[in-house]
């Protein structure tokens, strides 16, 4: 995933619902190259997948972390850190746990991590010379990130981009330099490309632990599209590896594993076209990418299929929702995330070990978990003109102005500072966070007494002329994760006037435990649909029918992110069409008049086939009156909220609603929040 300015971050997530190109005629024949890279794959399965042995913890002080059970010694406890070198060249210093200024490397590797990952881009800056940003990350740079991983004791994984600048889901730009070329040239100077910067990695010392053939590359690479040609780069970067580094482990790197279907789809495809690697790669954020459990099924399931080592790539978590450079994170105040730890330091230490206990549960081939970016700091400055500066002169920030020659409409419109300080291990001046320890806790246990380390907000729904009652308890998550109720006491509030006022969410501030908390009350008018937003386990008033069974998956997908409201949502993906209509019958609803609404996001990859999308509603069976409200699918997280008024409901009536979606090629969504309410009287 690119990890930018919270203005495209959910760009990159949306985009992620891209799979591979899936045909069987188009595998190629084997050539001479890669039976000889079946023979090299057969000795490298067990080559080295850590530096080191475990060095011994740091206290943990007040920070709970449970032990990981069966977790190897030579478990990769891996951190990218690709930004160091232009941070430190802009100025920010790191210290080690006694407020000691010390080298990153040094305070990392006190702190249990014994791998580095760095990011390779081809050619990240422009015609006169000036950087892109994000670490400006040439093969000059990964070198000498690469030499101080290793005189600090720690093997390096090199993450090849195989791009100029940022490569995710939503973008695998070519090169410039390889503009043009047909798949025969670039796959040619893409493996020696790679010969060259591994072996100028060797030639400055780095130990090369790993080599990772792109970047989540979820159906594109280097501006290919078509899987038989983003395999014969891939095969060109693994021979290529092989000759260099034949003892380093190759990994390929996807997202959404989530969507494990796809996530299993890729690994096919890698086993159809026979690739030499050894490591699937995952990364996993938990705003976005589901459970834990089901991320250790689906690298289980990649294992024991096809034999393969299988790690996390990426993982991160917020401790504070802070702002440290007035740049906009990825992760702030507008909540288009999951939070499924406290956003806390003990929160992000949670995350971090339950991540590492996952991927140890997949049991042997489960090798080791990498934290993307521990580091990457707010630069000086006491005003946005003099931390811009540094950005611009070193790279610091996630984008510059000047990547504008090579991606114009992202990069080059919303460029900035960091967008992930909160998501760091140090604080924004650079001292190492408790949560930081986790690394070499993780091994022993640091079970401490539990105490609350966050609130939950409290929420009511209450309709329009009922008294309002606010809870005198509220849930306190503790550091162990528990939840236990405890008093809370709120602030004064005007109850009555929310009682008769309009619809709409008030929120009550309050303390419980010594911290902030408030309490949020949506006053609503009658709705009559039942499990309106689909949170309630029975859903069998609901009947969905897949027209033809057209469309790839219907569900009810707990996505706090993918919904209007609450956690769950009705989720659909077509990878040909999707058809499909979803309705409920109402029975004994008061004689009135009424209105329908609903809420739809999504998107679509062809718009060849055009969208037919519209809420419904009728009464006593009788379709022919059927009256429609249109919606369309607009992109992600771009809600449409189609309404039918005017509902005429005669006493003894039953009312259907419902929802009718007809889309294209690629298209995906979700649905949420029917409510059927009575309408007031118009003047």
């Amino acid at each position: 995933m690119r990890k930018t300015h919270k203005k495209t971050a959910v760009c990159a997530i949306m985009a992620a619902v891209m799979m591979f190109s899936s045909c069987g005629a188009d595998k190629p024949a084997q050539t001479s190259a890669s039976t000889d890279a079946t023979a090299a794959e057969q000795t490298v399965p067990q080559a080295e997948s850590a530096a080191a042995k475990p060095v011994d913890p740091i206290p943990g002080d007040s920070l709970y972390v449970k032990k990981v059970e069966n977790l190897p010694d030579d478990f990769i406890m891996g951190c990218d850190i690709s930004t160091v070198i232009s941070l430190e060249e802009s100025g920010v210093k790191f210290y080690d746990y006694a407020g000691n200024e010390n080298d990153l490397f040094d305070t990392l590797k006190q702190s249990g991590v014994n791998y580095i990952r760095v990011r390779v881009w081809n050619d990240p800056f422009d015609a006169n010379g000036r950087g892109y940003g994000g670490g400006n990350n040439d093969i000059e740079t990964a070198c000498k990130i690469g030499k101080r991983a290793a005189d600090a004791g720690m093997k390096l994984l090199v993450d090849f981009h195989y791009s100029d600048f940022w490569a995710d889901p939503s973008k695998q730009m070519c090169p410039k330099a390889w503009e043009g070329m047909e798949i025969e040239e670039k796959k040619e100077v893409l493996y020696k490309y790679t010969k060259d910067c591994l072996t100028k990695l060797k030639e400055a010392g780095a130990d090369v632990g790993m080599v990772q053939l792109g970047n989540e590359t979820n159906g594109k690479m280097s501006g290919e599209k078509i899987w038989m040609s983003i395999y014969y780069l891939m095969d060109a970067g693994s021979r290529a590896t092989r000759e260099i580094l034949p003892d380093a482990l190759i990994a390929v790197h996807f997202t959404n594993p989530e969507s494990s279907d796809r996530m299993l789809n890729y690994a096919s495809k890698l086993k159809y076209y026979d690739l030499d690697y050894d490591v699937f790669a995952s990364s996993y954020y938990p705003y976005w990418h589901g459970t834990l459990d089901n991320l250790t099924s689906v690298l289980k399931t990649v294992s024991e299929t096809y034999g393969k080592k299988v790690m996390v790539a990426e993982t991160s978590y917020a401790y504070t929702l802070a702002d440290g450079d007035g740049s906009g994170n990825t992760i702030g105040d507008v909540v288009n995330y999951e939070k499924h730890y406290p956003i806390t330091v003990q929160g992000q230490s949670r995350e971090l070990r339950d991540v590492i206990q996952a991927v140890a549960n997949v049991g042997e081939a489960g090798i080791g978990v990498f934290y993307w970016e521990p580091a990457w700091l707010p630069v000086p400055g006491e005003t946005w003109e003099e931390r811009s500066a540094l950005w611009e002169k070193y790279g610091s920030g996630w984008a510059s102005s000047f990547s504008a020659e090579y991606d114009p409409d992202d990069a080059g419109k919303y460029y900035g500072g960091s967008a992930w300080e909160n998501q760091a291990m140090f604080d924004f001046s650079g001292k190492p966070l408790e949560s930081l320890k986790t690394w070499g806790l993780v091994r022993t246990g640091n079970e401490t007494e539990p105490v609350p380390d966050a609130i939950k907000d409290s929420e009511l729904m209450v309709k329009l002329g009922e008294p309002i009652t606010l809870p005198t308890k509220t849930a306190a998550i503790y550091t162990d994760g528990s939840e236990h109720e405890i008093d809370v006491v709120w602030e004064e509030a005007d109850l009555e006037a929310m009682t008769n006022g309009e619809p709409g969410t008030y929120t009550i501030n309050g303390t419980a435990g010594g911290m902030a908390t408030v309490c949020r009350v949506a006053m609503v008018d009658a709705n009559y649909v039942e499990n309106y937003s689909f949170e309630d386990e029975d859903r069998d008033m609901w009947e969905i029918i897949n027209v033809d069974n057209k469309t790839t998956q219907i569900d009810y997908q707990k996505k706090a992110l993918d919904a209007s409201t609450g956690e769950y949502a009705l989720h659909f993906w077509g990878e040909s069409v999707t058809a499909f209509r979803a309705s409920q019958v109402i029975k004994d609803i008061p004689a009135g008049t009424y209105s329908l609404t609903a809420s739809i996001q999504g998107g679509i990859d062809s718009g060849e086939e055009g969208q037919d999308i519209y809420i419904f509603a009728y009464t006593n069976d009788n379709e022919e009156g059927m009256i429609c409200g249109s919606a369309e699918l607009s992109g992600y997280a771009n809600w449409q909220n189609p309404k039918i008024t005017d509902i005429v409901v005669n006493e003894g009536d039953t009312v259907t609603i419902g929802v009718y979606v007809k889309a294209g090629k690629g298209s995906w969504g979700t649905i949420d929040d029917f409510m059927l309410n009575p309408q007031k009287a118009k003047g």
